[in-house]
């Protein structure tokens, strides 16, 4: 009897020091312990191990609740040494609380001895049981082991057959090809609500050897499935980025950002705590979906450069350079494959822009100097500034100077937005009428493909300005530069809403 109550406290001592190891990570500091648990006193305990054994029982009572299932798990690293874990799920198991906390310790500690076993590949093989002939899994082998000294629950008839539903649940994970097929499956769901129903039967080697084995499969198909969705969210994103546009989709009535794509970490998502995290990934199972709805878009942001290298110049909305292409974020051909955006719809949409050029500077012109910087369109009034009218208005357009390329930079950055925001209306009004929304949609695309060219020139521009004796043209066209991202970034968010 002696010897059992030692060797239980030899468990509760591996685990107290598994937990005071947690602790400083989570709080930087050590947490102080109880007179008569620390380790020269537990040395010198043989005398009263029962009444040790109970403080220290409430010890860890109160360390557990402290210690959520994601701290445990982000403390579960390969490194942990596997007498530690069997130590773990041995409390565990013999503590047997009936809640759900409990149970999802228990549940990773056990999947964590499962993913690392102390010899590679020892799970694979079938094993038998004591008598020969009903056939087990080494793993549940090892935990009838590792469980031996410790009352584990009985397993009823009806738990058992709750059990033959894993196997089925496996094979569903493997024919899931994307993330939102998995998220939408409910198949997360469906696991949790079956552990529930097992109730003090999860705590069965039987029951947690086939729940381990469950959730690696689930886990390696999972990390797979999201590291893909998530890495295509942001090649998108760094691609909207580099093109000068902020604005993703809208989740849930809340708009994502670059930023916010950019500032999502996978392994700390991966490591989060299980009821956070899974509104998470649900949010990030539908940003993909907004994405997945809006190809004309996902077409212009992810042209090659190659493509855009082809288009011809002149005109307001000729580009003077290439469109750039980010070499820090290359651009898998495996997963987008977007056609070119054409050299005639390049030609077709400049010869547009001309148009509205040439119309904004006739009314400027000719209309009275008090309203000259609010010009009727079709669908909205466009207002310009004040250096924007005087750039319209200009008499030197023609010279080779500052001043004139400039005010020709101004020029172009109304000119594009205008059209923008022509396109845009035109889209909110043909909704229904799939051929004409396409028509337009195309349009913004050749659009907003100019619109990162010019803009990125425009930088260039503004900079000369700004060192010579013209900042205030610099000034005058980081703001039309500002309302340009803002109309693509508009563009963009009409498009997802239009094409869902």
């Amino acid at each position: 009897m002696g010897e059992d109550l030692k060797f239980e406290l030899s468990i509760l001592a591996t685990v107290q020091g598994f937990y005071q190891k947690l602790m400083w990570a989570a709080l930087g500091g050590d947490v102080p312990i109880p007179a008569g648990l620390d380790e020269d006193s537990l040395r010198h305990s043989e005398r009263d191990l029962p009444a040790t054994l109970s403080r220290m029982y409430r010890w860890l009572h109160l360390l557990d609740m402290a210690i959520t299932p994601a701290m445990l798990r982000q403390a579960l690293t390969p490194e942990t040494d596997s007498e530690v874990a069997e130590a773990l799920l041995r409390y565990f198991v013999r503590r047997r609380q009936p809640s759900y906390i409990n149970r999802d310790k228990t549940d990773l500690i056990a999947t964590f001895l499962y993913r690392h076993p102390r010899v590679q590949g020892q799970w694979e093989q079938r094993g038998y049981g004591l008598d020969g002939s009903l056939p087990l899994s080494p793993f549940e082998i090892a935990l009838i082991e590792i469980l031996a000294d410790t009352d584990v629950p009985s397993l009823p008839e009806e738990h058992v057959q709750l059990l033959r539903r894993f196997d089925p649940l496996r094979e569903e994970i493997g024919r899931f090809r994307d993330f939102n097929a998995l998220i939408d499956s409910g198949i997360i769901s469906r696991v949790r609500e079956l552990k529930q129903w097992l109730d003090a039967s999860f705590y069965h080697p039987g029951v947690l050897a086939t729940v381990s084995a469950y959730n690696a499969a689930f886990g390696a198909r999972f990390d797979e499935l999201f590291a893909k969705a998530l890495g295509e969210i942001k090649v998108f994103a760094r691609a909207l980025d580099d093109m000068g546009g902020s604005i993703l989709s809208t989740v849930d009535g809340v708009e994502v950002t670059v930023e916010h794509v950019a500032a999502i970490e996978e392994g700390e998502m991966l490591q989060s705590d299980y009821d956070s995290a899974l509104e998470k990934f649900r949010r990030v199972s539908k940003l993909k979906k907004e994405l997945d709805r809006r190809p004309p878009i996902r077409k212009s942001l992810l042209t090659s450069s190659g493509d855009r290298n082809s288009r011809s110049s002149g005109g307001a909305g000729a580009a003077a350079k290439p469109a750039r292409t980010s070499a820090k974020t290359p651009i898998p051909a495996a997963v987008f494959q977007p056609p070119a955006i054409t050299p005639q719809q390049i030609s077709m949409e400049e010869g547009k822009l001309r148009r509205v050029e040439e119309s904004i500077r006739v009314f400027v012109r000719v209309a009275d100097p008090k309203y000259r910087q609010v010009v009727p369109m079709r669908f909205f009034n466009l207002t310009l500034t004040t250096e924007e009218a005087d750039a319209y208005n200009a008499s030197y357009l023609e010279e080779k100077s500052l001043r004139a390329d400039l005010a020709r930079t101004l020029i172009q950055l109304v000119s594009i937005s205008a059209r923008i925001i022509t396109e845009m209306e035109e889209l909110k009004r043909c909704q229904s009428m799939s051929s004409l929304w396409k028509l337009h949609a195309d349009a913004l695309v050749v659009l907003l493909d100019i619109a990162s060219t010019v803009t990125e020139d425009a930088g260039s521009s503004a900079k000369l300005a700004g060192q010579s004796d013209t900042a205030a043209m610099a000034k005058a066209i980081h703001g039309s530069v500002q309302k340009l991202r803002a109309y693509s970034d508009a563009a963009v968010k009409t498009m997802a809403q239009s094409g869902s």
